[in-house]
């Protein structure tokens, strides 16, 4: 949430507000609370026996209610240019930013199920999406046709990505080399959006004790409760396929009102309303 730079879909949000903005307003009103804030690296836990204990080089952090909230590491950057204009043109999801783009050329890059689904999202609003691809698609699936159908859709085969291109507005193109073609091609987009390997759930800290699913994400039921008793998981962490800031805040919200039912012994978990 911290590298994107603008955010137009959170409810409430006025306009387009920065990840560090928005992250700030969080913290501050948390605090506002009396929530203690501490910032430090977690590099274990301990979630056996009725108190779990969280362990940082800051000291140990013990409590009856953990939330599991470290979200996914995405590849490291390999792209010349990708980092630096990571947030400013450089994105990995187009579901959070495509409407930024409308009437815009960009670039989509890879060939994963991901990718292919994005690109198809973003001919929503791009006017040109360019479909960069290390080898050819199959032919048989379906969604690739369905792309490739796209009027707006242009297909750039046994292509790689080898630069991005920018200044201080932001990306203005990128440099890519196509199979069997001597020289580097130019071509001028605003916005790159890069699905090269996905990402993976950060969960390296929790050991064997927290069950994980087949992707590698934490297992959770409809209360975002794990199969510890008093340990939840919340947001991108759990693999979601919904990868978005107000996903991840309904998560916090759903556990937050489980963990009060957890801690107060309560049966049910009160309603706002009343049906009399």
């Amino acid at each position: 949430l911290a590298n994107t730079h603008n955010i137009a879909n959170y409810p409430g949000v006025a306009g387009h507000v920065g990840g560090d903005a928005l992250l700030k307003v969080m913290r501050e009103q948390a605090i506002s609370f009396e929530a203690n804030y501490q910032r430090a690296q977690v590099f274990g836990i301990d979630v056996q026996g009725p108190l779990k204990k969280v362990y940082t080089p800051e000291g140990t952090f013990v409590s009856r209610a953990l939330v599991l909230a470290t979200g996914a590491m995405g590849r490291t950057s390999s792209i010349k240019g990708e980092s630096e204009f990571l947030g400013r043109g450089v994105s990995y999801c187009a579901t959070c930013d495509g409407a930024f783009y409308r009437d815009r050329e960009v670039a989509v890059v890879g060939l994963n199920q991901e990718a292919v689904e994005e690109a198809q999202f973003l001919t929503k609003f791009a006017s040109t999406v360019h479909w960069l691809t290390a080898k050819a698609p199959q032919d048989g699936d379906a969604h690739v046709r369905s792309l490739l159908s796209q009027s707006n859709v242009k297909h750039w085969n046994s292509t790689r990505l080898l630069a991005v291109e920018g200044d201080t507005s932001g990306v203005t193109g990128i440099k890519m080399k196509t199979k069997g073609e001597a020289d580097l091609s130019t071509l001028a987009v605003e916005g790159v959006f890069v699905y090269q390997s996905g990402s993976k759930p950060i969960t390296d800290f929790t050991g064997d004790a927290i069950e994980l699913k087949d992707d590698g994400g934490v297992k959770v039921d409809e209360t975002m409760a794990t199969n510890i008793d008093g340990v939840w998981a919340i947001g991108d962490i759990r693999n979601t396929p919904y990868k978005q800031a107000v996903v991840a805040a309904g998560d916090g919200c759903i556990a937050a009102m489980s963990i009060d039912r957890f801690l107060n012994h309560r049966k049910l978990i009160k309603p706002d309303w009343d049906h009399s």
